[in-house]
């Protein structure tokens, strides 16, 4: 007995809810198709289908096997069609969706080397920091900093980002160093980038525990970029993703304060609708930039 072709009949007696109608959907004849259920059945020593005269119905082990069998299907089918893809030249217009910033550094130069390797593909990026859907505004992937509810999407984890506090030295050395604990960024000057986080509370982490402290701003701005130069020019500290300071980090233009209480970091994660049936040119994106991102996580540190 062939088993996956018998699976398949099963599932298609399931679906069609009469053995006459999924021979007739199979192109099989009736005979053929009760010779198939009857040989699965003693296969398996259970009964899948309560059988009278004029219906047919799933017995409760008929239930749970199809469930599986339908799992079991459908990841063949998606193996063989990632196999068959492989041979296709990804071709065709995609849309994706970043984080303005994180875009800009990192993700708009990964797509432009995807395309210098297939020119046959178009990409449309988006660089928005609202949460875009992705199957209202007809977008193939997104790229996402953020804890993700559970979703129809699929979600492809790439690493994680480091939320940090920083400060430029001229300001640390006014006020005598560092501050030692969160709490005393309530009585300090702070700066706060909106697309970050809307709230005058920073969240920290002490021992575990979640810490949320009320800052002041001295500077407010909607965008990284000037909340990031107000910081290099003393202004106040600022709490950003390590990814948007490092360069001035390293330049020795910024210092990372308070590292004990730095609050758990965001997972970065590829988002998309579905696996099944996804286009070349999108299954070699994600792909790409899977492990170009992870290269980036690493650099950044």
């Amino acid at each position: 007995m062939d088993k996956l072709q018998a699976m398949s009949v099963f599932v298609k007696i399931a679906e069609k809810g009469s053995l006459t109608a999924a021979a007739n959907s199979l192109g099989k004849s009736l005979p053929a198709v009760v010779r198939m259920l009857a040989a699965l059945e003693n296969n398996l020593h259970v009964r899948l289908f309560n059988r009278t005269t004029r219906r047919i119905a799933l017995t409760e082990e008929g239930r749970m096997y199809l469930e599986r069998c339908n799992k079991i299907l459908a990841e063949i089918e998606e193996s063989e069609l990632a196999l068959s893809q492989n041979q296709i030249e990804p071709h065709g217009i995609m849309t994706l969706t970043t984080p303005i910033r994180f875009g800009e550094l990192y993700v708009a130069p990964s797509v432009t080397r995807f395309l210098e390797q297939y020119p046959r593909v178009q990409v449309k990026l988006l660089l928005h920091d609202r949460i875009v859907n992705l199957l209202d505004e007809g977008i193939d992937m997104a790229v996402r900093i953020a804890h993700l509810e559970d979703s129809s999407l699929i979600v492809k984890h790439v690493g994680e980002i480091r939320q940090v506090t920083v400060a430029s030295p001229s300001l640390l050395t006014s006020l005598g160093g560092p501050p030692q604990h969160p709490h005393q960024l309530s009585d300090l000057p702070c700066v706060r980038s909106t697309s970050i986080s809307s709230s005058p509370l920073w969240h920290f982490n002490e021992d575990g525990n979640r810490l949320d402290v009320q800052v002041k701003s001295t500077f407010l701005c909607n965008q990284v970029k000037p909340s990031v130069d107000a910081c290099i020019a003393g202004l106040g500290f600022g709490v950003f993703f390590n990814y948007q300071v490092m360069p001035w980090v390293k330049s020795g233009e910024l210092e990372i304060v308070l590292n004990n209480f730095e609050p758990d970091a965001l997972p970065l994660s590829l988002v998309f609708p579905h696996t099944r049936l996804m286009a070349a040119r999108v299954r070699a994106l994600v792909d790409w930039l899977a492990r170009d991102l992870k290269r980036v996580l690493t650099d950044i540190g």
